[in-house]
């Protein structure tokens, strides 16, 4: 998909969105958590292991009141990426590659909508599960910067990505959010410079903490 009009079609979700968020409930939260990280390549290339990262940034949460339905969005940063063994293939081994981590800087638009069990004679008011999916944005900020050789580094890449997200949680207190997530690279974010520009999606399991205000 193409991001720019990825971008605009998420421009057109908000305007239709804001009108009826006046008798929405509304609360922002500092949003932190902890991501495991791979990279899928459309076929075998190269073996590819998990790394760690992290996320942090700001979520918006609006809820209707009597109905458990409502939206949230935010802004975070997430460092994404994986372990890619380039050395496994003799022409990146040549270049003096080898087992190389691969870090993408990334700036995310979550969009999501979210059900949370409010009706529960008022056990809610101590703990809430909730669920919640949708489509996240990404922007790259930055990647890592490995040369072999000739100088010239492995990968190229996309301006961004859109993935799909699914996740759950608990609220404690109306106050501390906990979620853990996962997430589908659904464009490419990475392309080898060899064999065939191979293309690379992101997939990620995130744990996440959120406090309420």
């Amino acid at each position: 998909m193409n991001m720019k009009k990825a971008y605009i079609r998420l421009l057109a979700l908000l305007l239709v969105v804001l009108p009826v968020t006046a008798a929405a409930q509304f609360r922002l939260a500092p949003v932190a958590g902890v991501n495991v990280n791979s990279l899928k390549f459309k076929q075998e290339l190269v073996p590819v292991g998990h790394s760690v990262g992290f996320q942090a940034g700001v979520m918006a949460e609006m809820m209707f009141p009597g109905i458990g339905f409502g939206i949230d969005f935010g802004l975070l940063y997430n460092m994404e990426g994986a372990k890619v063994n380039l050395g496994s293939r003799k022409l990146w081994a040549s270049e003096g590659f080898g087992n190389e981590n691969l870090n993408l800087h990334v700036i995310q638009i979550p969009l999501h909508l979210r059900f949370k069990w409010t009706r529960m004679n008022g056990l809610e008011d101590y703990i809430a599960p909730f669920v919640y999916g949708g489509p996240e944005f990404g922007i790259l900020a930055g990647h890592s910067t490995f040369k072999g050789t000739s100088g010239e580094h492995p990968f190229k890449y996309a301006g961004g990505d859109l993935g799909l997200a699914v996740g759950g949680g608990f609220e404690l207190l109306k106050r501390w959010q906990v979620s853990v997530q996962y997430t589908w690279g659904m464009t490419y974010i990475a392309k080898t410079r060899k064999l065939d520009d191979f293309s690379a999606q992101n997939r990620q399991l995130a744990v996440r903490v959120a406090y309420m205000f």
